[in-house]
């Protein structure tokens, strides 16, 4: 959403002109040069005037930014949809409690199963999925963004599938509790993100190959998935698999202190690399023209991102299609020619906090995974997307 005023829009727009008016010039000898290079350059004035008349530039303490303005009105407005949402999810998920009632909770009075209704269920619920859809969606902007591919997020890559590898192996081999499965996820992401990219780099072109061998990859784990929990005890099988689906239910403020606190420290350096990654996504030549060393920068923001998506997935369990809807869906909204990575993180909370309040209220009293709503939301949107990507191709 915020950019330095340093960008190189200028120069990528001069040597655009340039080109678009040497091209002009040499098809149009003996049918009129002029004519072909005034179109040429005035076409190119008029798109430069528009982005121009989108931005604004803020300068404060001796630093200047420039805002989108377009990014910055959808930014508002996915903002109050995501306190519109939780303040909903608060009062109707589940029991009605009174407004006068929860006031008195959250002064410290309250009545005691009104406290525990709010303050050790409801809460901590909305707050972890806030934070698992806003690191979901950081996660899959970056991985888009690199692999310039809009499929290339991590629950298409196998990363996500990667993660909860680890858990059910943490699970059903060694017998281990909601710690041990959160430690198993992270070092299954980390695995399956060194185990695609390193194959993916065979021979070059990585960034190419990276989707097509995360496929693989993620179907082989799903197997190995499946192959666990047929040959697991009965309780250790239902406990991987309803933790499989990736769910919010009776997630604790632990689950949300771990998360929030990977947040805090991954999300500065992802925010402050985000022009970088902008820049990479127009090519490695380009980038490096720009002053951007492409392979270290790719390397950091490669093991950012799979963080923040391993303890996401330690978290909730593998949540499908946030990290692959959010970033696309954010883009469109703000019609912008990148991937926007904090309005995609607000986005994912949105999606969410909203998922999981379906989840709840659609076959209340009983509660459904979160993962199943983003599943069958996603799964159409993953239809839809590959169509459009289809005709695109086709035209």
């Amino acid at each position: 959403m915020t950019e330095p005023t340093e960008r190189p829009a200028p120069i990528e727009s001069s040597a655009a002109t340039a080109t678009a008016t040497a091209t002009a010039t040499g098809t149009g000898t003996g049918t009129g040069t002029g004519t072909g290079t005034g179109t040429g350059t005035g076409t190119g004035t008029a798109e430069r005037s528009v982005a121009q008349r989108r931005r604004v530039s803020v300068r404060a303490g001796g630093v200047a930014v420039r805002l989108d303005l377009r990014t910055t009105g959808v930014t508002v407005l996915l903002l109050a949809g995501v306190l519109v949402a939780a303040a909903v999810t608060v009062v109707y998920a589940g029991t009605r409690i009174p407004l006068a009632d929860m006031m008195d909770v959250f002064s410290g009075a309250g009545r005691r199963a009104d406290r525990f209704v709010l303050l050790d269920l409801r809460l901590p619920r909305l707050c972890l999925g806030l934070l698992a859809g806003a690191a979901l969606a950081a996660s899959g902007a970056v991985f888009q963004s690199l692999s310039r591919n809009p499929l290339g997020s991590p629950d298409i890559v196998g990363f996500t599938t990667g993660s909860a590898s680890g858990a059910v192996l943490a699970i059903i081999v060694f017998g281990a509790g909601p710690g041990g499965a959160a430690f198993g996820a992270v070092v299954g992401g980390v695995a399956t993100a060194l185990i695609v990219y390193g194959l993916a780099a065979v021979g070059g072109g990585a960034i190419r190959r990276v989707v097509l061998v995360g496929i693989g990859v993620s179907a082989m784990l799903v197997a190995l998935n499946s192959y666990l929990i047929s040959r697991a005890r009965l309780d250790a099988a239902q406990s991987a698999a309803v933790w499989l689906v990736g769910t919010l239910n009776g997630r604790t403020w632990s689950y949300v202190q771990l998360l929030g606190v990977a947040l805090i420290l991954l999300t500065p350096p992802l925010l402050l690399m985000s022009r970088r990654l902008h820049l990479l996504e127009m090519g490695d030549d380009t980038a490096h023209s720009l002053g951007v060393k492409a392979g270290p920068t790719r390397l950091i923001l490669v093991l950012l991102a799979v963080a923040i998506c391993a303890v996401a997935t330690a978290a909730t369990g593998p949540v499908a299609f946030v990290a692959l809807a959010a970033p696309q869906i954010t883009k469109r909204l703000a019609r912008s020619a990148t991937l926007p990575l904090l309005p995609s993180m607000i986005t994912g909370a949105l999606l969410m906090v909203v998922s999981d309040l379906v989840a709840q209220r659609l076959l209340a009293p009983a509660q459904m995974p979160v993962g199943v709503v983003t599943g069958a939301v996603g799964g159409a949107y993953l239809a839809w997307l590959l169509s459009v990507q289809w005709r695109k191709g086709a035209s």
